[in-house]
C-alpha cells in the first residue's frame, strides 16, 4: 500500500511540513527508472549535503518514494533533470483528491507531479499547467495530462453507499483493504467507517505476505515485523525492506503472487459456472414444456403466442410462450430439440466445472511445492520445468501503438485503422501537435509531435501529408488534397463513429502520396 491513495495523503501532509519554503539544489538521475532530488534552505545550495532528499524508485515491477539523510552523487553515469526547478522555492504540497498523485508546487508556476500508479508510475514536470518534461518518455498519455481535472470527487455519503455498495464509492481503498471488507458477509456503513478511522489516524503496519514486505494501513490479522506512526519513517523502512529480500525470496513471491492469481480466477469461473448450472436445474426444464404442450394440444388455440397450461410436474399454472406461425406440436418439437441443447449444455458446464478443480487442485499442489524448496537452483528449475516463468508488464510505447516515423528530428505518428485513430487523436495527440487527414475520404490520422519554441518545417508537413495521402483511399491518385490543423482544432462528439472527428478550422495541401 506503498502508492494507496491514503498513504499518499498522510505522506503529502508530512512533505508539506518539510519542504515548503526550501528551494531544489539539485535534480538528477543515476540509474535508470530513479530520480533524486536534494532540497535545502534558500542560500545554502553551494554545500554538498541537502537538507532533504526524495528518492522516486519507479521500476515498472516496484514503485516506492524513499527520503534518505544522504546521499553521494556518482562522478559518472548521472544526469540532470529539470532544471528548470533548480533554485526555486517550494510553495505548497498538494494531494489530488481520491486520486495515487500528488504535487510539490514551486515558484513561477511551475509543478512538479508524482503520479503513483503502479507500473505507469512517473514524476512530470508542468508549467503553467502545460507538461513540459517527463521522467518516463515512454508513458507518452501523460503529455495529456490536465491537472485541473485530475481530482476525483466520489459521493461518498451514507446515502449513496445505501444505492451503490462501497466498491463504487470506494476505489481508493485498493485491493488489500478490498479484500478484508470481502471476508466479511456483509459490509455495513460502520465498517467503512471503521476502515475509514484506521487510514485517516494510521499506524503504519510493516508485514511480510508471500515472502514480500507489505505496507499497511489497517490490522488485518497477519504477522506484523514493525509498527511506525510517521508516513516518512514508515516509506523508508519498507522500502529498505524490500531492497534487502534476497534474489531467491523474491522471485519465488513473484511467482507465487502469480500463482494466487490464476487460483483466484479459476475460483471465479468455477462459481460462475455453478450459478448457471443452478439455474438450469432450478428452471423449468424444455422437455417438461414439451411434454406440458402435448398433453394440452387440444386445448392450444391457433396463432397463439402465450398461452397458460396446466404444469402436471409441479400442480400449478404454467405460463408457455409459443411460436405463432407453428402448430402446437411443432411448437413441442422445438421445446424437444431446446432440450437437447440445454443436456449438452449441463454437460459442456460440468465438464469445464472439472477440469477448473483439476487446475485449483494443481494450482495449490504447485504452491505448496514452492513453499518447501530452499534452493535458488532448485526453484529455478521447477519453474522452468512447470513454465512458471513470471515477466513484467509490457508498457506500449508509441512505437508499439501506431506506425512511427522519424524525420529530420521530427516524430511522426500514424494511426493503423479506425479504432486506433481514435486512440491516437484523442489520448496520444496533445493540442500543439499538428494533425493532418486526408480530405473527403477514409485514411489515417496522422499526427506530427511539436518541439517546444520551433515551429514546423515545411518539408516535416510535406512527409506527413505523403503519408497521410498514402494512408488513406486516394492512395493511388496522382495528387490528394490533405487537412492540416493544429490537434486543438480537432474534436469528437459522443455521435461519430470510430475515427471520425469534426475539424474546426483547417488548411488543405495538395501532395503527392508517398511512403
Amino acid at each position: 500500500m506503498q502508492n494507496n491513495y491514503y498513504f499518499l495523503r498522510q505522506l503529502s501532509k508530512r512533505l508539506e511540513k518539510e519542504l515548503v519554503g526550501m528551494v531544489l539544489a539539485e535534480c538528477f538521475s543515476q540509474e535508470k527508472d530513479e530520480l533524486l532530488l536534494g532540497f535545502c534552505n534558500d542560500g545554502k545550495q553551494w554545500r554538498q549535503k541537502r537538507d532533504f532528499y526524495i528518492k522516486a524508485a519507479l521500476h515498472p515491477d516496484f514503485a516506492c518514494l524513499n527520503f534518505p539523510n544522504d546521499f553521494r552523487r556518482a562522478g559518472r553515469n548521472s544526469v540532470d533533470l529539470f532544471k528548470e526547478l533548480i533554485d526555486l522555492k517550494v510553495v505548497s504540497v498538494r494531494q489530488f483528491l481520491n486520486e495515487r498523485a500528488f504535487g510539490l508546487y514551486f515558484e513561477n508556476d511551475f509543478v512538479l507531479l508524482f503520479k503513483m500508479y503502479g507500473n505507469r508510475s512517473n514524476v512530470i514536470l508542468l508549467h503553467e499547467n502545460k507538461v513540459i518534461d517527463l521522467l518516463h518518455n515512454k508513458l507518452v498519455v501523460d503529455n495529456n495530462l490536465d491537472l485541473d481535472n485530475l481530482d476525483r470527487p466520489i459521493d461518498q455519503s451514507e446515502t449513496a453507499f445505501s444505492e451503490k455498495g462501497w466498491k463504487a464509492l470506494f476505489p481508493t481503498f485498493g485491493k488489500e483493504i478490498a479484500s478484508y471488507l470481502q471476508t466479511k458477509s456483509t459490509v455495513t456503513w460502520q465498517d467503512i467507517q471503521a476502515v475509514l478511522t484506521q487510514v485517516d489516524n494510521p499506524i503504519y503496519y510493516l508485514k511480510t505476505i508471500d515472502y514480500q514486505p507489505v505496507l499497511s494501513l489497517i490490522d488485518t490479522g497477519e504477522e506484523v515485523q514493525k509498527t511506525f506512526d510517521d508516513a516518512i519513517e514508515a516509506s523508508n523502512n519498507f522500502y529498505y525492506a524490500y531492497t534487502r529480500i534476497n534474489v531467491f525470496d523474491k522471485e519465488k513471491g513473484q511467482v507465487i503472487k502469480a500463482l494466487l492469481k490464476r487460483k483466484s480466477r479459476t475460483q471465479t469461473y468455477i462459481e460462475k459456472n455453478y450459478q448457471q448450472l443452478n439455474g438450469l436445474d432450478s428452471g423449468v426444464k424444455h422437455d417438461e414444456i414439451a411434454n406440458i404442450i402435448m398433453a394440452n394440444l387440444h386445448a392450444i388455440p391457433e396463432r397463439t403466442e402465450v398461452i397458460e397450461l396446466y404444469d402436471f410436474y409441479r400442480d400449478k399454472p404454467l405460463k408457455v410462450r409459443l411460436k405463432s406461425d407453428l402448430s402446437p406440436q411443432k411448437n413441442a418439437e422445438n421445446y424437444y430439440r431446446k432440450s437437447k441443447n440445454e443436456k449438452i449444455e449441463i454437460q459442456k458446464l460440468m465438464e469445464n466445472i472439472s477440469a477448473k478443480e483439476e487446475d485449483l487442485a494443481e494450482i495449490d499442489q504447485q504452491i505448496l511445492i514452492i513453499e518447501q524448496i530452499e534452493t535458488l537452483k532448485e526453484f529455478r528449475k521447477y519453474q522452468k520445468a512447470n513454465q512458471l516463468e513470471v515477466s513484467p508488464k509490457a508498457i506500449d510505447t508509441v512505437q508499439d501503438l501506431f506506425k512511427y516515423y522519424h524525420f529530420e528530428g521530427y516524430e511522426i505518428l500514424v494511426g493503423r485503422n479506425a479504432k486506433n485513430n481514435d486512440l491516437l487523436t484523442q489520448r496520444y495527440a496533445r493540442k500543439e501537435d499538428l494533425w493532418l487527414h486526408a480530405r473527403d475520404v477514409s485514411g489515417s490520422h496522422v499526427v506530427i509531435r511539436k518541439q517546444a519554441g520551433k515551429n514546423f518545417p515545411v518539408r516535416v508537413i510535406e512527409r506527413a501529408a505523403g503519408l497521410a495521402a498514402y494512408y488513406s483511399k486516394r492512395r493511388n491518385d496522382t495528387l490528394c488534397p490533405v487537412i492540416v490543423t493544429p490537434k486543438k482544432f480537432v474534436r469528437k462528439t459522443r455521435d461519430l463513429g470510430e475515427g471520425q472527428v469534426i475539424v474546426e478550422k483547417e488548411e488543405v495541401i495538395m501532395i503527392e502520396p508517398q511512403l
